[in-house]
């Protein structure tokens, strides 16, 4: 009878242990304090400034590799080569690696911790215990210990999230430096063929000056023509001179700059770049799509969005520590005093049932907390609002600047033409005495500025062309599988 009872009292604790498991565990999956996050409504206006111009086309682009629109094979190498070279791009690419595995210590935190201790103790009680005065013993156990926190009010839940978010945040970083990094090397690459561009057209102008000079000298020789018309065409000649050693200068700097870019020593790309090459030319018509695509192509806005998602799951995770928290705790194991008996009836033991934690009284630090949290939120918010007029500005300025460049170098062109002619014309004239040298040197001095001019403008155009791709995002297709994760919020925030 007493059997009996015992057994009726086990099954009785049991069947009570089960329905309190049951009803925590069927709350935990319902509750979830702190706010729900929802994606942020942004304005932004219907189409670009510039949208008229007949150049910039509002059908979406596809920006995936926005660099072949030059059709230059080098080009399309370097930035591949960056692509497995650059050293920012790795240490990107190491932060995602850091954050993914960082979301496997929170994830980690939804399923039960178990633990495996074993201990085996030789042990001399004290004479003065008086139930086991002097007694020498042994404690050999054996066991598994289990604990589950039953995530009622949605503590780990919101920890999840904000891993997340931040896991997807940091890929769109990493996008971000690749973005970055693309439009870095087709700049200084354009750069390159800019200086040679420039060098070219100041040897040619000096060239064309030590003609001029040579016939003053003769002029001069014959009595033709003054010692001051001799020295202001050397005059003119030595200042030419002088600007191709900067040039240069900066040509080798851009050079390293771009071996840089690569992940390579100094010099390493100069011998394949040296030679000179023609500026690449850009397209007549550049499709530019409208504002809302910056919403879904800019990795920073969309990585400024994933860090507000971030932000507000943890006011969840700080508001849940004003409750109470359950977890479920078991033990099962053996124990002993020898060996021979730790695997023999009646040396088990085990313990099941849930447990609870609870600060009643914190000083207020839990509160202050959440209004921690609820502040950062706050900075979220205005930094990913921020990043969106700071990139709706950037593409307008490109947009602006590539017109504005491509307008002056139309104009560069006919003055350049002109001052050809004036050049010819100034010197025919010189030569039958029908003008002063002073309008050769005139002349010169405007051929050779705006002939430097003009190939800088070739070379700015296609740098501005650059910068609208960049500031529109381009290098990555985000609609690709496996680039980012899915982003649903952000994605019904850009519609």
């Amino acid at each position: 009878m007493h059997r009996c009872l015992r057994s009726l009292s086990k099954s009785s604790g049991l069947v009570a242990v089960g329905i309190a498991l049951s009803a925590l565990l069927v709350m935990s999956g319902c509750m979830k304090v702190g706010p729900d996050y929802k994606p942020p409504k942004t304005q932004v206006p219907a189409s670009w400034q510039e949208s008229n111009d007949p150049a910039l086309v509002k059908q979406q682009a596809d920006l995936t590799k926005w660099w072949t629109v030059f059709q230059d094979p080098l080009l399309t190498a370097l930035i591949k080569r960056a692509d497995t070279g650059n050293l920012d791009l790795k240490v990107a690419v190491a932060r995602v690696k850091e954050a993914r595995a960082q979301l496997g210590v929170v994830l980690g935190s939804e399923l039960p911790a178990v633990d495996a201790p074993a201990s085996a103790i030789r042990q001399q009680y004290s004479e003065k215990d008086l139930t086991r005065s002097g007694l020498l013993g042994n404690n050999i156990s054996l066991g598994l210990e289990a604990s589950w926190e039953i995530d009622l009010f949605g503590r780990v839940r919101r920890s999840v999230e904000a891993a997340q978010a931040d896991f997807q945040a940091s890929q769109e970083d990493r996008v971000g430096v690749m973005v970055a990094l693309y439009s870095q090397v087709a700049q200084t690459y354009l750069v390159v063929r800019t200086l040679q561009a420039r060098i070219s057209a100041t040897t040619e102008n000096i060239e064309s000056q030590k003609g001029v000079l040579k016939l003053t000298q003769s002029r001069f020789k014959w009595g033709l023509a003054t010692d001051l018309d001799v020295s202001q065409a050397q005059t003119v000649l030595g200042s030419s001179q002088a600007q191709l050693p900067p040039l240069k200068s900066d040509l080798s700097q851009s050079l390293n700059t771009l071996a840089l870019l690569l992940g390579l020593p100094p010099n390493s790309v100069t011998p394949e770049l040296i030679r000179p090459r023609p500026i690449p030319v850009p397209p007549a018509r550049v499709a530019v799509g409208v504002p809302a695509d910056l919403l879904r192509q800019r990795p920073d806005v969309r990585s400024a969005e994933r860090q507000l998602a971030a932000a507000t799951a943890r006011i969840g995770v700080a508001t849940a520590d004003l409750y109470p928290r359950f977890s479920l705790i078991g033990s099962l194991g053996t124990a002993a005093t020898t060996g021979g008996n730790l695997f023999t009836g009646g040396s088990t033991f085990f313990s099941i049932g849930p447990s609870m934690s609870w600060n009643l009284f914190a000083g207020g630090s839990i509160r202050a907390q959440i209004k921690v949290q609820d502040a950062q939120a706050e900075q979220a918010l205005l930094t990913y609002e921020s990043t969106v007029l700071s990139a709706l500005k950037e593409g307008e300025d490109a947009m602006v600047a590539f017109q504005q460049e491509k307008l002056r170098q139309q104009y560069l062109r006919t003055t350049v033409k002109a001052s050809r002619r004036a050049l010819k014309l100034a010197i025919r004239l010189y030569k039958e005495g029908l003008q002063d040298f002073q309008r050769v040197l005139d002349a010169q001095r405007n051929l050779f500025d705006y002939d430097n001019q003009l190939a800088a403008s070739r070379g700015q155009v296609a740098i501005n062309l650059v910068n609208i791709y960049q500031a529109l995002g381009g290098g990555w297709d985000p609609a690709v599988k496996g680039e980012t994760p899915p982003n649903n919020a952000l994605e019904a925030a850009s519609r």
